[in-house]
Formats: structure tokens, sequence, C-alpha cells
């Protein structure tokens, strides 16, 4: 199981204004926690909630159907292409940047046991996409466009560009092309997959983009590029089992949560680092960064004060930004708490030859590259706690499925309990919702001219 230790954010290493008495607040937060997860559970089940993403590793049925799609189109696509934005793209590419291999497009299709390559279209940046239409053959190319509304903006213009594109090169057998992930019942990408008889999968009911990675949202990517869907399952299941225990000292999901709200709330540490040691959990970071921002940045609580609360999410790379952010992070502000993840065991084991042994780099020779990323991680580590910075460090066996999906959902459901500290609504986004708004308006949706009109004059007067 993934192991969390927080022994440099305790007050006994960095000293009582940067760190916490762990254990004094483990035991005045222990009834607390255990009624919020106690009630976190006793909720999942219910509609309206937002927290079907607690089931989603028993959704046996979908995984049948995701295993068979894939099973039926494979060898007949070289390129999967992913229309996405925010949750439905973020959690794709964090799990498959993590357990493909490494340059996966990059392969030849001998090299890539004859699975697609695999490309997210996650922004709406002309360039970009005129790129990418350049280089891909839509004949081959398999499109998954995702949206539970059906009316994102952003994925539907690119569904729109695609699927005319598409017809022109294919014919009426563009059809064949394009898998839709949205709600079961409703929505114009609903609406439209049923008139044009598109192969369809369900986003749940109350299940929000930043949360729905394990189901068809992710899945099905997954499925298509070869990963191991029941080890991904089993994962989640292990991590839901150990995470149903109501005692923070045995719950590695509440321990982070409550160090990460008292460090804010108690030590005004409101900025959170993510910084996994392994290039290939980079966009896991980028994942986090929405999970917790869209989560915790909230202007009201549940008891309608305005509180306007939320730790800043930061994403990091080690070794990388040690040679980018550290200095900030050990001489400016102490206002911040870093997360490492390290990894035990990487799949391959790098050498350092002993060359150059008179000059000053011949101490690295017969060493590792394996040894050099632990040490920068142990070093970053203790250096930051001489500056009395506090950190945690989450550490996986390796970067398999089975461990990639317990650290994805260990860290959904440390924002739920989050949130519960904050006492606020974690599963809404009323922030967002006003920039859609704003740009249904300026776009010309039905419905929104006065919105439009009233923007306009706000624009013209700034």
């Amino acid at each position: 199981m993934i192991k969390l230790s927080y022994r440099y954010a305790n007050s006994a290493l960095i000293g009582e204004l940067n760190g916490l008495n762990i254990e004094e607040e483990f035991n005045s937060y222990r009834d607390s926690i255990k009624e919020i997860i106690t009630d976190l559970n006793q909720r999942k089940d219910k509609p309206g909630q937002w927290l079907q993403w607690m089931n989603l590793g028993y959704s046996e049925e979908t995984v049948w159907y995701v295993k068979e799609f894939a099973s039926m189109v494979r060898g007949r696509f070289e390129n999967v292409l992913v229309l996405g934005i925010g949750g439905s793209a973020l959690g794709g590419i964090a799990v498959t940047e993590a357990l493909l291999k490494p340059y996966w497009n990059l392969l030849t299709k001998e090299q890539r046991d004859n699975y697609p390559r695999i490309f997210f279209l996650d922004n709406i940046d002309p360039d970009s996409m005129v790129g990418i239409l350049q280089i891909l053959d839509l004949k081959k190319t398999l499109v998954n466009v995702i949206t539970k509304s059906g009316s994102t903006a952003e994925t539907m213009s690119q569904y729109m560009i695609i699927k005319d594109l598409m017809e022109k090169e294919l014919g009426d057998d563009y059809r064949k092309n394009i898998v839709v992930t949205t709600d079961q019942r409703v929505g114009v990408l609903r609406q439209l997959a049923d008139q044009e008889v598109y192969k369809t999968f369900v986003i749940p009911d109350d299940v929000g983009g930043r949360f729905s990675v394990f189901s068809a949202v992710g899945l099905l990517p997954f499925a298509l590029v070869g990963l191991d869907i029941d080890k991904i399952m089993s994962g989640i299941k292990d991590m839901d089992l150990a995470l149903k225990n109501t005692d923070i000292y045995e719950n590695i999901a509440a321990q982070g949560a409550l160090i990460n709200y008292l460090m804010d709330t108690k030590l005004g540490k409101n900025i959170s680092v993510m910084m996994p040691y392994s290039s290939r959990l980079k966009y896991v970071s980028d994942w986090y960064v929405q999970l917790w921002a869209e989560s915790l940045g909230k202007e009201y609580n549940k008891a309608g004060e305005r509180v306007n609360i939320g730790p800043t999410p930061v994403k990091a790379l080690g070794a990388t930004d040690q040679h980018s952010q550290i200095q900030l992070y050990n001489e400016g502000p102490n206002n911040k708490l870093i997360t490492f993840i390290r990894v035990e065991k990487f799949d391959n084991e790098l050498e350092i030859p002993k060359i150059f042994e008179y000059t000053g780099i011949g101490y690295l020779g017969g060493k590792t590259i394996n040894n050099l990323i632990n040490a920068e991680a142990d070093s970053t580590r203790v250096a930051l706690a001489d500056y009395s910075r506090p950190t945690i460090t989450i550490t996986i066996d390796r970067v398999d499925e089975y461990n990639v999906a317990q650290l994805l959902y260990m860290l959904e459901v440390q924002t739920a309990i989050a949130g519960e500290l904050y006492n606020i609504d974690t599963f809404n986004q009323p922030g967002v919702e006003q920039a859609k708004n704003y740009t249904y308006a300026l776009m010309g949706r039905a419905g929104y001219e006065d919105s439009a009109q009233n923007l306009r004059t706000k624009m013209i007067a700034v």
C-alpha cells in the first residue's frame, strides 16, 4: 500500500512556528475525522451528494463494456484522439503518461504492440489544433468526445470541426471513427450521439469532471491503448477498503487532509506544492492542481458565510524544479506545504559509467541514476527542514496500474475530507460557471442576450 510520512511537518523537527504537533492534532481531531469518514461513506449512494465517484472502483458493468469495445476496435486505428477539457482530459493524460512506455507516440507500431498512439486535445488554441490535424490521418483515427453536459464550448467546437472534416474524408463511414462519453439521458451531445448513432459511454450521475478519471472518461482511453483495467480497479478497491478505516492513525487520506488543512488555517501555509520525483508522474501534479483548486477554493462555506478560502496548488517536478523553484521555497515566504511523491522501484536501473575519475565529477561513476534521483529527493527534503519548511512524503512501490490508481483515489478521498474540514461544498464550482456563462454570451448562445449586452458594457468601461 501507499505510505505517507509526515515527519518533516512535525514541530519537533522544524519548530512550533512552522510545524504541527502531529500527535496532539491527530488526537484532537480524532472524533471529527471519524465522523467525516463515516458520513462520506453513508452519503455516497444518495442522489445529489456528488459522491458516486467513491463507487467507480466497483463498476464491473462499465469495465466489461469498455474492455469489449477496446477488443472490437483492436488494430483498426493508428491513433486515438481525445477531445475534452479539465476533468475530461487531465486524468487521462496523467494516467497514460505514467503508465505507457515513455515517448509512446514516437514508438513504432511493433514497439507499441500494435496499440494506437494517443493524443489529448485539451485546449482550443487554433495553432495546436491545426498542427495536430496536419499530422493525424483522420481515416485511421478514433475520436473520443468527452463532455458530461454536452455543451462544453471548447470540446463541442473541437467536435464540430473534426466531425466536418471526417465526414468530408470518410463519407457516411465517419460515424465508425467517433465514440462519445457523456450523460446517459440529457445534453446536446447525448442528443447528437443518438441522432448520429455513435457508440456511447456514460458518465454516471453525481460524478463531477475532476473526480471522473475512473469512470468511462478515463477507462475507455486506458483500455484502447492496452492498459490493464483490472489492475486499476483492484488498486482502487484495495485503497477504498483501507480508507474506510475511521482511525486517523490508520487512514493516510485523513492524515494528508488534516495536515494540509491545519497548515493553511493554523499556520498560514496556503500554498500546496505537489512534487513527484518521477517524470512519469509529472502530469499527476496537473491533475492534482485542478482537483485541489476547484474543490477547495470557495467564496462561501456551508453556512452561507463569505470565507474566500482554499489553498493554492502548485505543480513541480523533482529533480527538475530543484533548479527553478526550491530557491523560493527555502528562502522566500514560508507559506507552503510541499508534498513529495517518491517511487521505491523504478522499472529500469541506469548505471553511471566510471569515467572522468580524475575530475570533480568522478564520484558519480559506479552509482546509478536511481541512486541520484533518490538522493536528490532526500537532500531536498532535509534542506527544506533546515529552513523550517514543512513537507510530507507519499511513497509508492512502483509506477504501475495498481499503484497509480491507489495514488489518485487516495488524493480524491483526501480532497473530500479536506472539504469537510473547511466546511465547504467540495463538489460545486460556481466561480467556473460565471466565466462559462460570459463566454456563451459573447459567442451568441440563445438565452444569453442580456448577459452579452451587460458584458460588452463592462468590457468597454474597462
